[in-house]
Order: C-alpha cells, then sequence, then structure tokens
C-alpha cells in the first residue's frame, strides 16, 4: 500500500501529543492520540479499499452488502437483519440496496415468512462482481497492509477488546 496524500516530515499526530501535553492535559494525551490515529487510519483504509472498488462500481458500503448476502445460506436476507449484522443505520442500508437493485446486483422481494418485511436477494449478476471485487482486495489490499501477520493479529485482538468494552458486542 502506498500513502496517499501530502507527506509530512513529522508526524502531525505527534505534534498533537506535543500541544495536547502543554495544554495540561497530559493525562488524556495517550486517548486522543490513539483515537485520532485509528481515525486517520481508517481514512488511509478507506481510499485503498475504494481506490480498488469505484472502477467496479462499488462502494464499501454496497460491496459489505453483497458479501453479506453472497456469505448467506440462500443468498438473501432481511433488509433490516442486515443493518443488524453490519452494524449499520437502516437508512444507509436502505440506501445501498437502492442502489445494487438499479445496477442489477439485487433484488428485493417480499419475506415468505414475515409479510412485514423484505428480502434483499443478490443476482448472478452480483455473485460475480462480489467475487472480482473480493479477489481484487484480497490481491491489491488485504494482503498489502505493511505490518507483518504477528502485528495484524495483535492489532486485530487489541480492537476487538476496544470494540468489546464500547458495547459493540459481548
Amino acid at each position: 500500500m502506498e500513502p496517499t496524500g501530502p507527506r509530512s516530515r513529522r508526524d502531525p499526530i505527534e505534534l498533537a501529543i506535543e500541544s495536547w501535553t502543554a495544554q495540561g492535559w497530559a493525562d488524556a494525551t495517550p486517548g486522543m492520540a490513539m483515537v485520532t490515529s485509528v481515525m486517520r487510519v481508517q481514512q488511509l483504509l478507506l481510499q485503498q479499499v475504494e481506490r480498488v472498488l469505484r472502477p467496479m462500481g462499488l462502494t464499501f458500503a454496497r460491496y459489505e452488502v453483497l458479501m453479506l448476502l453472497s456469505f448467506s445460506r440462500t443468498g438473501a436476507l432481511p433488509v433490516g437483519k442486515i443493518g443488524e449484522r453490519l452494524q449499520v443505520h437502516p437508512a444507509s442500508v436502505t440506501n445501498a440496496v437502492d442502489r445494487l437493485e438499479d445496477d442489477g446486483l439485487v433484488r428485493r422481494s417480499a419475506n415468505p415468512q414475515d409479510g412485514r418485511s423484505v428480502l434483499a436477494c443478490i443476482t448472478e449478476r452480483g455473485r460475480h462482481l462480489a467475487a472480482d471485487a473480493s479477489d481484487e482486495l484480497n490481491r491489491d489490499v488485504f494482503t498489502k497492509v505493511p505490518l507483518p501477520v504477528a502485528d495484524l493479529d495483535d492489532l486485530f485482538s487489541i480492537l476487538r477488546d476496544l470494540r468489546r468494552a464500547f458495547g459493540d458486542f459481548t
């Protein structure tokens, strides 16, 4: 992965640490530095992912919906369940499903088990695009994160513990 955007001679977050400490906020400095770093890394990773997905007409949100549907046993899930599993607001799921449906990658149908809900069903075209996108993401992003695998495992573990502490899951 290559860095994007202008490069600084010094880490801007390290500069922020100095400023935070100089303001008398030393007790909050480690948390500020961690939160700011995670937010910046999220931006950088999203840029890498979108660089791969954009030419395919996908955003990461739409890709996640396609993958969730492709991993489901039947290729279909209630729209509300998609939001729960992806941990996003229902309006975001509706928007993503609308766009995927407009592109012929997903179709909606009535849920035969619950007349009040709607199923999002992946189409064959959606399955093929999800597989192609996954191949490219695996090749160009996921296998090129510039850290040793042991560090990736450690980082995942730390972030999982942090997500659990915030009540993201039990």
